[in-house]
């Protein structure tokens, strides 16, 4: 895709795969974030950052699967790519959307996913250039929510939804 916009957002994953797979409709950021990332109206590449615990992914996944959205695998989602495309049409304080839950959102339409192209990310909006390589999946996508098979065996279960014993924790904001 040769139309891409100069100008990316960087979003953890599994939520930036939820955002051009068009299952989230608003980004949460706050007021000052939105600020000094000069973030604004129009079309934007969604960038997969590299970094991904294991707490934020579960989190993550058992959000989706709260409302009927199957996540992809930990080792599975791009990191440390543009991953899609999505337009900004609005900036707001408050809304009805379930997927609203900070201090400020931007809303979302017209996701489309495209394939990844390795980029560094950074802050609020930025230039992205292409370079370097996609992240390796960590130790821990390798076995994440396996049951203890034979490797052989795992294949026969590739279509069941990840499970969780318990409720996942939300991971902490920093500052």
């Amino acid at each position: 895709m040769t139309d891409l916009p100069r100008l990316a957002l960087s979003v953890r994953q599994p939520w930036a795969w939820a955002i051009v797979a068009g299952h989230k409709p608003i980004e949460n950021r706050s007021a000052a974030s939105i600020r000094a990332g000069r973030m604004g109206l129009g079309s934007i590449a969604i960038h997969a950052a590299a970094g991904l615990k294991e707490a934020e992914f579960q989190w993550g996944a058992w959000r989706l699967a709260r409302h009927g959205v199957t996540c992809p695998r930990p080792e599975t989602l791009a990191r440390s790519a543009i991953i899609g495309v999505v337009d900004v049409v609005a900036i707001v304080d408050q809304s009805d959307s379930e997927w609203f839950g900070g201090d400020h959102g931007l809303v979302l339409e017209n996701a489309r996913a495209i394939d990844p192209i390795p980029a560094k990310g950074a802050l609020g909006y930025f230039e992205w250039v292409e370079s370097g390589e996609l992240a390796k999946p960590m130790a821990w996508m390798q076995r994440f929510d396996m049951l203890s098979a034979e490797p052989a065996q795992l294949g026969l279960f590739e279509d069941l939804e990840m499970s969780f014993a318990e409720t996942p924790q939300r991971p902490r904001r920093k500052g």
